[in-house]
């Protein structure tokens, strides 16, 4: 994987609400955005980078809170906030149309997306998330974190019971390296980040709160989409895409047998399986 520091100075970053936000912009072609997942950031996706930039003009946000972008303390973060992020660095970089490729956090931010019906996104790709309330199986730290004890907890997180929870939900052959989890670790922890993801992890609840909203879009949506996941994700793998086949008989899997990072833990199939899809929209 490409360094962190290497992934930084080669990006930029943007005002939004007056909060500075990091992203990286590379390649040429159709706009591809990029949607990171929770607790970690746009650097996940630099297994895939190089594919992707060889064909698209990719764009890579960190979202508030993550990352390298501002991580405001006492801030009420929202799904809604970052779908309009997204959509004020597209209106920054001249780009109406676009396609999306999210994961984790991400696939709620891209079921805002659709559910705005602009008609900006031209087809969107689904890597593990919780696209389903009711089949997302919440580990026990996230659970804490959202407890009222939550600062509590996040106050007390170390590298190395971030790093052991993390990679419990990895695939049980392509666990994270010892250099990988020190980078998400330092991504995530940086400038006071661990009190930022208590205050993030209140997607879980608003993935309540607006099922219906998210959900309906999911199933209405008349863009073309595709979802690639890791079936042994013990967090949104097999479950979930049973639970999506049951509501939407239609969708278009990919199965890959990893976990909860695809684009981490089988690069090769992940970018092999998005291009494809991509292919057919032509």
């Amino acid at each position: 994987m490409i360094s962190i520091e290497s992934w930084r100075e080669a990006g930029a970053f943007f005002d939004f609400r007056g909060r500075r936000v990091f992203y990286r912009r590379q390649g040429s072609g159709p706009p591809l955005l990029l949607v990171h997942g929770y607790p970690t950031s746009s650097w996940d996706w630099t297994p895939i980078w190089p594919g992707l930039t060889s064909r698209f003009d990719v764009i890579a946000p960190d979202m508030l809170g993550f990352g390298f972008s501002a991580k405001p303390r006492g801030h009420r973060y929202t799904i809604a906030e970052q779908a309009d992020l997204h959509l004020a660095l597209l209106d920054e970089l001249g780009i109406d149309r676009f396609d999306a490729l999210v994961h984790d956090y991400g696939v709620t931010v891209g079921q805002e997306l659709l559910a705005r019906r602009t008609g900006r996104v031209r087809s969107i790709a689904f890597l593990n998330g919780g696209l389903f309330p009711e089949t997302h199986r919440p580990r026990r730290i996230q659970r804490l974190l959202a407890s009222p004890l939550g600062p509590v907890v996040a106050q007390l997180s170390s590298e190395r019971s971030f790093s052991r929870s993390l990679s419990a939900i990895f695939g049980p052959d392509t666990k994270p390296t010892a250099a990988d989890l020190h980078a998400f670790w330092q991504l995530a922890s940086r400038d006071h980040g661990m009190q930022a993801l208590a205050g993030l992890i209140g997607y879980m609840r608003e993935r309540v709160e607006h099922r219906e909203r998210w959900v309906g879009a999911l199933l209405e949506t008349e863009v073309p989409l595709v979802v690639i996941n890791g079936i042994q994700d013990p967090v949104s793998g097999a479950h979930m895409v049973a639970r999506l086949l049951e509501l939407r008989p239609q969708t278009k899997i990919v199965r890959l047998d990893v976990g909860h990072y695809p684009q981490v833990e089988a690069p090769r199939e992940t970018l092999a399986a998005y291009l494809d899809f991509v292919g057919t929209l032509a």
